[in-house]
């Protein structure tokens, strides 16, 4: 089967570079299978086509058990990049902060929901008073909140249903954001854009790893990221979504 080329005429530097390292550090994990990078130069990445199926409840629920096991494999810290590359990190076309932080809070709404809340505005797709309630959820976060004493994991970071693909072997991520986060991340971005068979998945998830207490009700609290990345670019209403799942994640306090 022929390979799968993707190119990008004036790509940010390293932003091929960033997305075969996020799947080389995933694919480390041995947990969740990623497609295979065969090449990757400035403006150009190679990797195995997949020939795409219909999922099934069986598969779905193998994954949620080689997603849990690809969180377990650990990251150095919340914000950490893929082991060995120093260069940037993006989400979709857009860069990604970074930084790192010693506590996921700090991590959490500092450089993964506040970077995009400015775009967001001035694209008209979330209104100041918002952003303002917004900005009062990350305070509350940053303060710790809702740190959990659970220690960074190794998190795919754009895991929308678009880039969890299967074929005749099971589930297959592409298209990465990967970084040292929060499991719940990962999940909620699941249930956001409509992840097929979820409940298996999370059946799944739960016979290999933990799902702790609570998990359900902060859904809309690992929401705000992808939702505020989605208000930056993709219309008026994440910015909606961005702000109910803001009040929400007040209400958890």
């Amino acid at each position: 089967m022929e390979p799968f080329t993707k190119s990008r005429p004036g790509a940010p530097t390293g932003f091929f570079e960033a997305e075969a390292a996020g799947l080389q550090w995933l694919a480390e994990a041995r947990g969740a299978r990623v497609a295979r990078v065969i090449d990757v130069s400035a403006g150009r990445i190679v990797l195995e086509r997949i020939a795409t199926v219909q999922p099934t409840a069986d598969a779905a629920r193998g994954f949620g058990r080689s997603l849990a096991a690809t969180h377990a494999a650990g990251a150095h810290s919340w914000g950490t990049a893929p082991t060995g590359w120093d260069g940037p990190l993006f989400i979709g076309s857009r860069e990604m902060p970074g930084e790192t932080e010693a506590s996921w809070g700090a991590f959490y709404a500092k450089h993964r929901v506040e970077p995009f809340l400015a775009p967001a505005v001035a694209n008209g797709h979330l209104s100041a008073d918002e952003q303002d309630l917004v900005n009062e959820a990350c305070e509350l976060i940053a303060t710790g909140a809702f740190d959990d004493g659970a220690t960074p994991a190794r998190i795919h970071g754009d895991l929308w249903a678009g880039n969890l693909l299967f074929d005749v072997d099971g589930a297959v991520l592409i298209d990465p954001a990967a970084h040292g986060g929060h499991p719940e991340t990962d999940l909620a971005m699941l249930a956001l854009f409509g992840a097929p068979h979820l409940d298996q998945i999370l059946e799944g998830y739960s016979e290999a790893g933990t799902l702790e207490s609570g998990w359900r009700d902060r859904v809309p609290l690992h929401q705000l990221h992808p939702l505020a990345v989605h208000a930056a670019g993709h219309g008026r209403a994440y910015g909606v979504e961005l702000a109910a799942a803001a009040r929400a994640t007040l209400r958890l306090a």
